[in-house]
């Protein structure tokens, strides 16, 4: 199963949080999607909502210039 990608560099909250919520909705058990995050606000909105919502993060990059993670959705 290949890894998804969602750049939302461009994006601020809320609209990055409900493109995230989209994309990941979408996604079966397994499936995995990265998603890269500039948006402070989004930074820390997107993690906890999916967290919340039956999903595993993986921190692959965290830098002044982005959040780089890999999400995993659980059973």
């Amino acid at each position: 199963m290949e890894t998804l990608l969602l750049n939302l560099t461009t994006e601020r909250c809320p609209m990055a949080l409900l493109l995230a919520k989209r994309a990941t909705k979408t996604l079966v058990v397994g499936q995995q999607i990265e998603i890269h995050i500039t948006d402070t606000g989004a930074r820390q909105d997107i993690p906890r909502y999916l967290i919340n919502h039956g999903f595993n993060i993986e921190v692959l990059a965290d830098s002044h210039q982005a959040l780089v993670i890999n999400v995993t959705k659980r059973q």
